[in-house]
């Protein structure tokens, strides 16, 4: 492992943060019927994309969109700060602008989910390692979602206190 081979792969400081990529689909779903482009998201008090020294509201990986109410959510994880962020768009293709976190960190630090509705409730599932306490050894977890009257995310119960991240 050459730790540093990795440290100019992100983008730092004042420079956008590292954008996921996104790209309309054929009607036969076997190609792209656009180019890919890069998904932005947006910092609402400027409206210019976030920072890669923004660590708690860039996009880093875990990226997952839904649709609530005719706006688009996607959903992403902060990476080292461990967040679980999302940001709210009138297209699949973007912009998004920056709402809050989902989710605090975990036990275990990873923040891979989906956001689904089943039977008119909405739901967060993610992972941690709660039963093993191990990094590579991780279990599902569920928490029910609600959404207030401008449509921003909140976990219905408070998430339970992590002992260590």
């Amino acid at each position: 492992f050459k730790k540093d081979a990795y440290e100019t792969m992100e983008a730092s400081g004042d420079e956008p943060a590292l954008s996921p990529r996104v790209a309309k689909l054929s009607e036969d779903m076997h190609s792209f019927a656009s180019e890919v482009q890069d998904v932005k998201i947006l910092d609402p008090s400027t409206g210019k994309e976030i920072h890669a020294s923004d660590h708690k509201r860039r996009f880093f990986e875990a990226a997952w969109l839904h649709k609530y109410n005719g706006k688009y959510y996607f959903s992403y994880s902060t990476g080292d700060t461990h967040l679980l962020a999302y940001a709210i768009g009138d297209s699949p293709l973007g912009p998004f602008t920056y709402q809050d976190k989902i989710l605090e960190p975990v036990k275990g630090w990873t923040t891979h989910h989906s956001i689904v509705e089943f039977e008119s409730k909405w739901y967060l599932f993610y992972h941690d390692t709660s039963l093993s306490g191990k990094n590579h050894l991780r279990c599902v977890k569920i928490r029910e979602l609600v959404y207030d009257a401008e449509g921003k995310i909140k976990l219905k119960e408070p998430q339970p206190k992590v002992e260590e991240v």
